[in-house]
């Protein structure tokens, strides 16, 4: 946990403090920098011996154990100069394994000149605050104007070859309609660092993801906890939903505390509230699963929030107009916080609501300055 998380653990923002864990070691320490392309050879340690062919390279060459069991299916391993197709193998102290890593291919889909928005980049990741309407990675029906697209033209020869393809290492995403802070790896070394953080989820290593939502209505508590399991819908496969077998889905937890709330109703509940939420989990649609969840679903959410158009009636002429034409979910990830997977040091970042969602901020608190 980051000093950032530890501060708002400590103020209560997301419920009691808890006991600080041992500092992490930094990332950095536990993994080294991939092997150059080419030939490579390395000597077995007493200490290290005997251990599988597989786990030794990734330790001594830096490369993740998926891309040293390709070389080794390829015939690019050798030990002792004889050939080996066995991964799990053991090798013994003194003997030379042998690695030959070819050159990175060439990234698919190819780089396209899309404008980013550049937090903090270095020779090791970069760090974006993405807009609405960006796709992160290509799929069907979005093979190309994507967040990878952008980063393979911007990045060029700086990327290495992440599993042997010139590519960003994409460790967590946004959805399309969400915007804000999102970091990518450019290198082996950091895209192994970045996967055992998120992998982690801030439980004992430092990371921090906090989001913006704009909610109809707001929760009773002014923080709480959001504590189910996620699995896909069952008669819509667009959709996830929360469910009570434990062996249709995977654990999710959302942390909240309400910022701010607006309007109120007939019966004296607020109308709508923007709420800060803290992943400890990362599943697919999470915060907008659970807000809905907990009768709250996110203003604009059409996926999740679809019956709760009549809440628009609600709100007067100005204030409709904007929650309307939102066109998506009011969600932003705000806050970005991560121990650098190279260097040991410390980051957070922090953007600001996107245009659309402050003109949607604006008109909610003029709800609590008419006049009655």
């Amino acid at each position: 946990m980051n000093q950032y998380a530890k501060r708002r653990h400590q103020q209560g923002v997301f419920g009691p403090a808890e006991a600080e864990p041992a500092t992490p070691e930094p990332v950095a320490r536990k993994i080294v920098e991939a092997a150059p392309a080419g030939v490579s050879e390395f000597s077995v340690a007493p200490e290290n011996a005997p251990v599988r062919l597989d786990k030794f390279l990734a330790t001594v060459a830096g490369l993740s154990r998926t891309r040293v069991k390709a070389l080794i299916d390829t015939g690019q391993v050798m030990v002792d100069g004889a050939a080996c197709d066995d991964a799990g193998g053991k090798v013994r102290a003194g003997q030379i394994v042998r690695v030959d890593i070819p050159e990175p291919k060439a990234a698919e889909p190819v780089g396209e000149a899309i404008p980013l928005d550049i937090v903090f980049e270095d020779e090791h990741l970069i760090v974006i605050d993405k807009p609405v309407g960006l796709v992160v990675h290509p799929s069907a029906g979005h093979e190309t104007g994507t967040l990878v697209n952008a980063l393979i033209a911007h990045c060029g020869a700086s990327l290495s070859g992440i599993g042997g393809v010139m590519r960003p290492g994409i460790v967590h995403r946004i959805d399309k309609d969400t915007s804000g802070l999102l970091v990518v790896a450019k290198t082996d070394l950091a895209h192994q660092g970045l996967s055992a953080l998120f992998a982690d989820h801030g439980r004992t290593l430092s990371l921090t993801r906090e989001y913006l939502a704009f909610c109809w209505g707001a929760p009773d508590r002014q923080r709480g906890t959001i504590d189910t399991h996620i699995g896909r819908h069952p008669h819509n496969r667009e959709k996830q939903t929360v469910v009570n077998d434990e062996t249709r889905g995977r654990h999710a937890i959302t942390h909240y505390e309400i910022e701010k709330s607006f309007g109120r109703e007939r019966d004296g509940r607020p109308l709508a509230a923007m709420v800060r939420c803290a992943l400890e989990t990362g599943r697919t649609h999470q915060i907008r699963v659970h807000m809905a969840h907990i009768g709250h679903p996110l203003i604009g959410d059409a996926t999740y929030g679809a019956g709760f158009k009549t809440k628009l009636a609600l709100l007067p002429d100005n204030a409709r107009d904007i929650a309307s034409r939102l066109g998506r979910q009011a969600l932003h990830a705000a806050s970005l916080g991560f121990q650098h997977p190279a260097t040991g040091e410390e980051l957070m970042f922090e953007s600001e609501l996107p245009a659309d969602l402050q003109e949607l901020l604006a008109a909610l608190e003029a709800l609590d300055t008419r006049k009655p």
